[in-house]
Formats: C-alpha cells, structure tokens, sequence
C-alpha cells in the first residue's frame, strides 16, 4: 500500500464540473453524476476503492482522501489548474483521516 504525506477534497460550492482534475489525475478524481467532480481512494493505491461521494462516503470536507506519493505532484498540478479553486490540498492528518467516516 501506499504512504500519504497529504490529503486532498473537493469543494462542491466551488466547483465548475470541467473535469480537469480527472484528466490529469484520474487515480485521484472522478466525476459525480451530478456533473461536480469528487474525489477517490483506488485499490491499487490504498487495498481497497472508496469514492467520497455523498452516497459510499463523505463528500465535501468530510470526503478527504490520501494522496498516494507517487501522484503529489499531479494532484498539486490539478489543483493550480482548476478553474473554480476547489481542490483543497493540506497536509496528511491521523484525526482528519479517522473521522473521515470511510
């Protein structure tokens, strides 16, 4: 599995549905049909496929996943090319991470 030194969540109120976080970072991001874009933990990441979004887990703030390492620097590259400033990058935290209600 892999280690995470930050987390990354979208959003909702800000984003503008354009995908741009899927097309550069697809392990990480995935479109909703409501046509927002959320974010995911993959198994082959993490062990297992979790989806932060409002119906398998917490969206929004709530809906934090792990950036795997090797996908710093394109989640990071997602984020600066995002249209609505939505995708919110902070450092990886044990507490965040426990009541993230995955």
């Amino acid at each position: 599995m892999a280690d995470a030194s930050l987390m990354v969540w979208i959003d909702q109120d800000l984003c503008t549905g354009d995908g741009i976080c899927e097309e550069i970072a697809p392990d990480v991001f995935v479109g909703r049909d409501d046509g927002l874009w959320v974010v995911k933990e993959t198994a082959g990441n993490w062990g297992v496929e979790i989806v932060f979004d409002g119906v398998q887990a917490p969206d929004g703030s709530r809906g934090v996943a792990r950036v795997p390492e090797d996908q710093i620097d394109i989640v990071v590259e997602s984020a600066e090319e995002c249209p609505g400033e939505c995708i919110m990058i902070e450092p990886f935290d044990q507490e965040t991470f426990d009541k993230r209600g995955a």
